[in-house]
């Protein structure tokens, strides 16, 4: 098992809480997780068919077979039992008693807000981040834009394998094909779930909005132009991004807030969590073909992006993240936005750092009221470093 970050902070949500939920993409790890984190509770998967019944038919006496409490897996699929589990929390609220995990938040948010606000501590569980991978602490965001120094690494030259394989736990704890493992997981999440959950019915189309939408990560998103191209209407194509994101397969990353100048574009960003995914839903079929593929400055950038993500919701709190372009072509491909400061972070997949790869970050911080004056570029080289006042970054210890 790959020790994940969380579970420190699942542990002591736990020891104030009497509920902790944990939702995330199915596949990311939520079960071993749990288990590993309580491994004194009872666990019982509401996939199984006779429990679920139980729980849908007679939730009190469900909830009363476990006193002390129990890990309720993918709870999504009895939602009403909530409902009675607030009534049990009430009466008896011992911290730490109930597990929850769910993998389809649509309708299980709801749910949450309504019947357990104040009573759970919610976290969300992504696919492994690469420190985790490779067993190193997580990045702490506000150290991003300083150089440190480097950990030693001796597979750094290039992002490639590791971009190409993604970061499912399964693939890397059981030494699976990525491509394969990818396509069953494609056909049963992506085709099944979602569109079960969406009362999709023309499977063509969404099969293809869903290639469509991977063509785009890394991009603005113009929901209209998905929409067109996928032969949909503008509402459905919202609709199914809406899903594609509760679900967290994709996250649309704002534009921040703060003007400096005006006429900002206005448009998210979309980003897929997962670069091996994406590079299945893409038919890129090796790492050597995505180190040549003309999105690979894309998919970079949403490794990036993800990365940056998971630093935050793997600690259980909010990502601040954003990105900013003007009308005139200015553009910062990710903000973290720290609350009294914001580090610019630019993206470049290429190994060596060219001259006016730090354009950008430069144009940004010399703006007149802009008070930042630090910043970070990434790239898909081995260079760590200070250049121009700013810290150049390699893709493995981002």
């Amino acid at each position: 098992m790959i020790d994940r970050v969380q579970g420190i902070h699942l542990a002591a949500a736990a020891r104030a809480m009497p509920v902790v939920t944990v939702m995330g993409p199915r596949q990311s790890g939520k079960t071993t997780l749990v288990k590993a984190t309580f491994p004194e509770h009872v666990y019982l998967s509401l996939e199984l068919p006779e429990e679920r019944a139980e729980a849908l038919h007679d939730p009190v006496g469900f909830l009363r077979r476990f006193p002390d409490g129990a890990i309720l897996d993918e709870v999504q699929r009895a939602p009403e039992l909530l409902s009675y589990l607030q009534v049990e929390v009430d009466r008896d609220d011992r911290a730490g008693r109930w597990v929850l995990t769910g993998s389809q938040n649509l309708l299980l948010m709801r749910e949450v807000a309504q019947t357990l606000a104040g009573r759970t501590a919610l976290f969300t569980l992504l696919p492994l981040s690469l420190r985790e991978l490779r067993a190193r602490p997580e990045i702490e965001l506000a150290a991003l834009d300083r150089v440190g120094a480097a950990p030693p690494d001796a597979e750094a030259p290039e992002p490639w394998p590791t971009l190409w394989a993604g970061f499912y736990p399964r693939i890397h704890d059981r030494e699976l094909e990525p491509r394969r493992w990818l396509a069953d997981y494609h056909r049963t999440y992506v085709e099944r779930d979602l569109r079960e959950l969406l009362r999709v019915m023309d499977l063509d189309s969404f099969e293809r909005f869903v290639r469509l939408a991977a063509a785009r990560t890394g991009q603005e998103l113009n929901t209209a132009s998905l929409a067109a191209d996928a032969g949909i209407s503008q509402p459905t194509a919202a609709g199914w991004l809406g899903a594609l994101q509760t679900s967290y397969l994709i996250a649309l990353v704002p534009p921040h807030h703060r003007s400096y100048r005006k006429r900002l574009r206005k448009r998210p960003k979309l980003h897929f969590l997962d670069s091996g995914l994406v590079c299945y839903l893409l038919d890129i079929r090796s790492p050597e073909l995505l180190r040549q593929h003309p999105l690979r400055g894309a998919i970079f950038e949403s490794f990036v992006a993800a990365e940056l993500i998971k630093a935050s919701l793997h600690r259980g709190e909010e990502p601040a993240l954003f990105h900013w372009r003007d009308a005139t072509g200015h553009e910062i491909d990710l903000i973290v936005d720290l609350g009294d400061r914001q580090i610019p972070v630019e993206v470049k997949s290429g190994q060596t750092v060219a001259e006016d790869a730090l354009g950008g970050l430069r144009w940004w911080t010399g703006i007149a009221d802009n008070p930042n004056r630090t910043g970070v570029l990434i790239h898909g080289g081995s260079a760590l470093r200070e250049r121009a006042g700013f810290c150049v970054r390699p893709w493995w210890i981002a």
